[in-house]
Parts: C-alpha cells; structure tokens; sequence
C-alpha cells in the first residue's frame, strides 16, 4: 500500500492510456481481439482432435469408447463449430475494411465488390475439388500421397490464382496475405460445418443409442469416421499455412504484385 502511494506520488511513473478517437482503429483492434480469440478456440480444439483425442480413442477399449464419445462431443463440437464461425466472420469483416482501403488509394470503390467476388469465387471452387479429395475412396484414390498432393496443387492454384486476379499498383500486402490466409480459413469453416459437423451429429447420436439401448453402430458409421478423420486431417495441416499468412498480414510484408 505504501509503496503504491510512493509510486502514485510522482506523476511519470503514473499510467497514461486514451482509446482512439476515430471509431475505424477501436472497430479494427475489437475485430483482432474477436478473431484471435475465437480463432484460438477453434484451431486449439482443432489441434486436440487430431493430436490426442483420435489416437486416444484408437487405444480405448470399444464399449468405453461408446460411454464416453456421446458425453465428450456434443459440447466439444459446439464450441469447436461456434468459434470457426465467429472468427472468420470476424476475419471477413476485417477483410474488407483492407479492401475499402485499398480501393480507396486506387480511387475506384467498386474494387471492393470487385475484389472481395473473386476472391470468394476462387475459394468455393477450390473447395470443391478438395471436398473430393477428402472423399473416402478404394484403390489409388486412397493413397495418402495421392491426396496430399492434390490438395497442395489445389491450394497453390487457388493462392496464385487469388494473388493474380486481387493484384494492382494499389494492393497492400495484408489485402494479399489474407486473401491466401483468409481462403484458407474459409475451406477449414466450409469443412468444419460440412463436413465435420454432419458427420458428428450422426455419430453422436448412434454412440448414444448404442450405449442406452445396447444398438450395434451402423455399417456406415466405419465410413463416416474415415470421412471425418480424412477432413479434420486436411484442416490440420492447411491450419499452418493459415496461420502464416494471417500473421505476415501485419507482421512479414512480403506480397506484392509491383516489382521491388
């Protein structure tokens, strides 16, 4: 106490804080603030499916499996799909104040429309051929170098391709990064709830019929857990690229389409 009162006695050692005045930077620092942390939620959970809830489950003994999955699930994939939503709707909204900015310095406003249509239409596309690739398949089609390098060619297609059509004299480099950065965060939400989440809800509720009321798991359930394992697999590993770009957003301006 005494010393708070020492310290507190001399005015330069007092702290001195004064929010914004211009509501555009509070509204882009509240955006970050949502997109980190619900990013982290999502990529955290992410993470601990692939890292220590699968292999975990492989180990355990089949009717303890069936106790605990309807228990664990449920709230798990609620937060897991409630925080991929609300972060790229976050990134999305921060993404285009990026992009106004940008059209802004060209003098031409409709690039925003322009800019932000191309950038989805690349993405949607992309995701069509990676939603094929996560199929579970027979054959060749199951070799899992076969799969990587289809949905590498993709992603590097789908980058390119964005960076190429979104480029110009006027674009910043976070509008580029994000462009890469957010494609990818989209494929991983398009996964999350397309894929993910429907997979989930079937398997949950037979776990749970079968552990209430003693009914074998269907046929299909073999194959739906593949199909859930190949996609969360694929956004694990597209989740590090993700990441990389988001941050050289603010943090490593290395994109540009001007040559230096």
């Amino acid at each position: 106490m005494l010393f708070c009162l020492f310290a507190f006695s001399f005015p330069e050692w007092q702290p001195h804080f004064v929010f914004l005045e211009t509501p555009h930077a509070n509204e882009m620092m509240a955006l970050r603030w949502l997109h980190v942390v619900f990013g982290i939620v999502w990529i955290g959970l992410l993470y601990f499916f692939n890292l220590v809830l699968a292999p975990a489950m492989k180990q355990c003994d089949p009717k303890l499996r069936i106790k605990i999955y309807p228990e664990l699930m449920p709230g798990a994939m609620g937060w897991f799909r409630s925080s991929a939503l609300v972060t790229v709707i976050a990134g999305l909204r921060y993404f285009t104040i990026h992009l106004a900015s940008d059209a802004k310095l060209a003098g031409d406003r409709s690039l925003i429309g322009k800019w932000f249509g191309w950038w989805l239409l690349v993405w949607l596309v992309a995701y069509v051929f990676i939603y094929a690739l996560q199929l579970p398949a027979k054959g060749i089609l199951n070799i899992p170098w076969l799969r990587v390098i289809g949905v590498s060619l993709v992603v590097i297609a789908a980058s390119w391709l964005v960076l190429v059509l979104n480029g110009g004299p006027y674009v910043s480099n976070a509008h580029l990064a994000i462009s890469v950065g957010g494609g990818l965060g989209l494929v991983m939400l398009l996964n999350t709830w397309g894929v993910v989440w429907r997979v989930q809800k079937r398997l949950i509720a037979w776990s749970r019929l079968s552990n209430e009321q003693g009914v074998p798991m269907p046929p299909e359930a073999d194959r739906l857990m593949r199909w859930n394992y190949l996609t969360a697999r694929t956004s694990f590993w597209l989740s590090f690229p993700m990441l990389f770009f988001m941050g050289a957003a603010s943090h490593y301006p290395f994109l540009s389409t001007i040559a230096r």
